[in-house]
């Protein structure tokens, strides 16, 4: 690789590029309010109030937490994952139909600078949508982070991850309907096996033991903890975990777009 094409992929020539990228993204974001906004709100005062507050008063407390604010983390990770990926593979694949994604390229930007610029977005709305579960959760079970830099570190962590994986299908798909499929083979699935109404101890052996390959579980346990203090495995395997998955994302996202994978016609 010579000094251009280097450039042309680890570069940081562009700031206007990446600002109005970033910037892009987020107005996108409250155009689609009515998407974006208020179905995680909705959603989880329903969870709350049917789970939480309605069964689980017949639960006993789980790590020394109401099981209404037990359910909190593991809904704020659910709405996290769900808008971060499906915004952020929509929008590339978007992009690529309508031909606008081109701007990028003769801008020109870096592949760093239109990764991280995707990134910074998803990271942004992220926190947005953990902050007005945060608030429900307040408002209704009167729960809180104890730990708030593990907070922050967590939902960054997991919103660059499904943002990474965003990207990757984004650029793969070949129909909108390819871009559901990791959503709804996948995502769903193991996010609602995944520890986020329920602990792993209250599980038969066999669905624990299985329950350990999940990923989504130590990302929902990594969040718990920043909560109640504990965790059904150490903060250091799941936090390990994320941030490995994180990386291994990042990293093909990166390099897809540095290969200019279906970016280039």
């Amino acid at each position: 690789m010579n000094r251009t094409e280097a450039t042309a992929v680890w570069g940081f020539g562009n700031p206007v590029g990446l600002g109005t990228l970033v910037k892009r993204e987020l107005v996108r974001t409250l155009k689609v309010i009515n998407q974006v906004i208020w179905p995680p709100i909705i959603t989880t005062v329903l969870y709350v109030l049917i789970f939480g507050l309605s069964i689980g008063s017949r639960i006993p407390q789980i790590q020394g937490v109401s099981y209404a604010a037990y359910l909190v983390p593991g809904l704020i990770m659910l709405q996290v994952i769900d808008a971060t990926y499906s915004e952020v593979s929509s929008s590339i694949f978007q992009g690529r139909f309508m031909n606008s994604i081109q701007e990028m390229l003769i801008a020109p930007m870096s592949a760093v600078e239109m990764v991280l610029g995707y990134v910074i977005a998803a990271v942004l709305r992220g926190l947005l949508i953990a902050s007005l579960v945060l608030m429900v959760g307040a408002l209704l079970v009167h729960t809180l982070p104890r730990n708030w830099p593990l907070y922050l570190l967590v939902t960054v962590l997991v919103a660059t991850l499904f943002c990474s994986l965003g990207i990757i299908f984004g650029l793969l798909a070949e129909k909108f309907d390819h871009i559901a499929v990791l959503t709804t083979f996948v995502i769903t699935p193991l996010v609602f096996v995944g520890g986020v109404f329920t602990t792993m101890r209250f599980m038969p052996p066999l669905i624990r033991e299985v329950s350990l390959a999940n990923p989504m579980f130590y990302m929902v346990d990594a969040l718990r903890f920043a909560f109640t203090g504990t965790g059904d495995v150490p903060l250091a395997v799941s936090l390990g975990t994320v941030s490995a998955l994180t990386v291994i994302a990042l990293a093909v996202a990166l390099r897809m777009t540095a290969l200019g994978v279906k970016l280039r016609v």
